[in-house]
């Protein structure tokens, strides 16, 4: 069996790393000296990079200007760009794109997709539901009026909306009176559209989506069974990856300090303690990666073994949420004080793992979840 990347997938992996290679983590003021957001907008420079190298379109089809490539080579990206704390809507908007691509009709996706992979359209999603404890899909009802192609009215609240402010449209998942869940595609300015300012862990704009009697235009929703679905586990694989990159840099920042700070008059390193502890993260690192490599495989993969994608999809999940927490709290703890310091970075990445670790939900609540889905599937 073989477990190495295509050569388009390194590719894009390489690619990421020359635009990322001079980013960096601290360009914006620190979430621990600001009150409210620590920058009006994503980082829009970086943006057109990514746009220029292709890296916006990863997913999209050749029709579409895309490289058509697959959740692996994205999540390959993500990783990159949680290195330096890219500070721009990839995931989302990737996955967005993608569920265009793979549900909406010929008239969306002519409209979007090519504009999008250029970097013309900011596409986000919104995923955390009405409290950030509930499903997505339950915080907004849509209904359709009367008539073949009628338009749909949206109502209800969605909370922490990442890039809110800067997206063009919003991607909400909504729950109709006969219990399907679509998909609509909501732009930010908008007849009974307003948003209600938040802020994450990481100092970044959230947004809270309030709608009330939002008519949306059929060719704009997504109706189609399976597509909410499919988007979450893309965004949530998509998050792991965001996780794992973060834990790889944050574990290299303790490994470079540890060896030059001394005690004693030997590098802290080598102390038995640290080096176990050290050890300790690196194979929550390893066990990240490889039920990060497995869900986004299967993502592309689709169907074909006995335990739905959720099941992949809640392992990656388990470990990426217990695991980041665990690099950034052995890290700080490594540093000491130093790692408090604002003016060295390892306080950011802290902060963004924080946000990573409540956007992916407690590993309780996944392992219940597969304990579900092990429980009414049969793996004999």
């Amino acid at each position: 069996m073989d477990f190495t990347f295509s050569e388009e997938q390194q590719a894009a992996a390489e690619a990421a790393r020359g635009v990322f290679a001079d980013v960096a983590p601290d360009a914006v003021p620190s979430p621990a000296l600001t009150t409210g957001a620590v920058a009006d907008e994503f980082d829009r420079a970086l943006w057109a990079r990514l746009a220029d190298a292709d890296l916006l379109s990863l997913l999209s089809a050749e029709e579409y200007g895309g490289a058509g490539l697959d959740a692996v080579a994205l999540c390959l990206v993500l990783r990159e760009s949680a290195k330096v704390l890219a500070r721009v809507p990839l995931l989302e908007s990737s996955a967005a794109m993608a569920a265009v691509q793979t549900y909406g009709g010929p008239e969306l996706r002519a409209e979007l997709l090519e504009r999008a992979g250029r970097g013309e359209v900011v596409l986000t999603v919104a995923a955390s539901g009405r409290t950030g404890h509930d499903p997505a899909e339950l915080a907004v009802t849509a209904r359709q009026e009367e008539g073949e192609g009628a338009d749909w009215i949206l109502d209800g609240v969605q909370t922490a909306v990442p890039w809110a402010y800067d997206a063009d449209y919003v991607v909400v998942p909504a729950h109709t009176a006969a219990d399907r869940t679509v998909l609509a595609l909501v732009p930010r300015v908008h007849d009974g559209v307003a948003l209600g300012e938040q802020f994450s862990t990481s100092g970044e704009r959230l947004g809270e989506l309030r709608l009330e009697s939002a008519r949306i235009a059929a060719r704009d929703v997504i109706d189609v069974e399976g597509a909410w679905e499919w988007l979450r586990d893309l965004l949530t694989t998509g998050t792991c990856a965001l996780a794992l990159g973060l834990g790889e840099r944050v574990l290299r920042m303790s490994s470079e300090y540890t060896s030059k700070r001394e005690q004693f008059g030997f590098p802290v390193a080598t102390f038995q303690a640290v080096a176990v502890q050290a050890a300790d993260r690196y194979i929550d690192l390893r066990a990240m990666e490889v039920t990060l490599w497995q869900a986004a495989w299967r993502i592309g993969a689709g169907a074909g073994d006995t335990l739905p994608v959720a099941g992949d999809v809640a392992v990656a999940k388990i470990w990426a949420s217990e695991g980041v927490r665990r690099v950034v709290q052995t890290a700080q703890h490594l540093h000491g004080g130093f790692g408090a310091d604002v003016d060295y970075p390892l306080h950011r990445y802290h902060a963004w793992a924080k946000h990573l670790e409540l956007s992916l939900g407690p590993a309780a609540a996944h392992e219940e979840a597969l304990g579900d889905l092990l429980a009414a599937h049969s793996l004999g």
